[in-house]
């Protein structure tokens, strides 16, 4: 049995940030997101941890005609669900351990911010390599650097910089090797302090 008690959508809302510098590092990262969207041309989507839904805003100008956002919280997704054209976008609260192809598969699959906060991400990762998508893009925090910044910045420090709910660490390295079992990275991207991979099932 997976537990779902850990903080749902961003602990602190990183895409609306007002400071500078933490505004500088969320553009750096989704530009690198943007890019990878361009490469992987996606016909359909599946964001398995989709939060308040900011990636899938950014998907408006592609190809993808189907959008469908699963969290494990319906209330942090429930704004997006009401602004966003429902012909084209759905929304599901479903936890990452039961997604199945019938209902959740997709051509393109994107997975940001999510496998830290698992309990089992061997698990997590079977469930989406069993979607059988054409291209997937996948992210993490890059540590000890994420720790690291989160220290400087003087927050978090009597858990050594660790962001409440984050359960799973990797460095860039650590996080090829944990995906390489599963599947084939196509492209790497590392915006400051993230990983970010295109990768296709193998």
């Amino acid at each position: 049995m997976h537990s779902t008690a850990i903080p749902v959508g961003n602990f602190e809302n990183k895409y609306e940030s007002a400071n500078p510098l933490a505004r500088y590092l969320v553009d750096r990262f989704l530009n690198a997101f943007d890019d990878l969207v361009v490469r992987a041309q996606p016909e359909s989507v599946l964001e398995a941890g989709c939060g308040e839904g900011a990636l899938m805003r950014r998907l408006e100008n592609t190809g993808a005609q189907k959008i469908k956002g699963v969290d494990i919280a319906a209330d942090v997704f429930a704004k997006a669900q009401r602004e966003l054209d429902p012909s084209r976008y759905s929304f599901e609260e479903k936890s990452i351990y039961d997604l199945t192809t019938a209902e959740d598969g997709a051509d393109t699959v994107i997975c940001c911010e999510v496998l830290e906060h698992v309990d089992d991400p061997e698990s997590a990762l079977a469930a989406l390599h069993a979607l059988k998508a054409r291209r997937y893009i996948l992210s993490v925090p890059r540590e000890p650097l994420w720790r690291v910044l989160n220290m400087a910045r003087l927050k978090y420090l009597g858990d050594f910089g660790n962001t409440p709910g984050h359960l799973n660490h990797w460095s860039q390295q650590g996080f090829q090797k944990f995906i390489s079992a599963k599947f084939e990275i196509l492209e790497l991207r590392a915006p400051l302090p993230w990983t970010m991979v295109l990768c296709a099932p193998r």
